[in-house]
């Protein structure tokens, strides 16, 4: 995938404000449905992460308390990165991105929890295979950054959240 289409986004409705808290959409759920179709199911299968940016409202800008450093981040995820190259040593896959469904199947296994809130979310949503699948890897991604060799419920809820356009519209 290329730099541009990595940063290609799309509004939640035609008039933008589909979920923002101080603008009122105006579109109809039919009218977003409409907008939303326009990509297609099995193009968005394919993309691993695709959530909901709110505006920010000008205090959090201005906010000077720190947060997490960016070194530190960068510590965990060398961490992580690390643990997907021994973890994959030896074969033809360098990171969980890329694990075929036999490595999905040996690595990503969520807990007892997990697996009951991906049974459920699936049901209810109608996912596709392959969202099932990038669902499991972004879980297990987020797992390894958390320093855990399990994939727990917790996991599993963080990557379900990050397929925001898999979600049934509402209004």
């Amino acid at each position: 995938m290329n730099q541009n289409s990595r940063e290609r986004c799309t509004h939640p409705c035609p008039c933008g404000y589909l979920g923002d808290p101080l603008h009122p959409c105006s579109c109809t759920p039919v009218m977003v449905q409409r907008y939303r179709s326009r990509i297609s199911g099995p193009l968005l299968d394919r993309i691993d992460i695709h959530i909901e940016v709110p505006a920010v409202k000008y205090r959090d800008l201005a906010d000077r308390s720190e947060g997490e450093s960016s070194r530190a981040i960068g510590s965990r995820v060398e961490r992580a990165r690390e643990v997907q190259r021994d973890r994959f040593r030896g074969s033809k896959v360098h990171s969980n991105a890329q694990m075929t469904p036999r490595f999905i199947k040996k690595f990503c296994e969520p807990d007892a929890a997990g697996s009951r809130m991906l049974e459920l979310v699936t049901d209810r949503l109608g996912l596709s295979a392959r969202s099932y699948s990038r669902i499991l890897k972004v879980a297990r991604t987020i797992a390894d950054l958390d320093g855990c060799d399990a994939v727990r419920e917790q996991h599993v809820s963080e990557a379900i959240q990050y397929r925001s356009l898999d979600r049934k519209v509402s209004s």
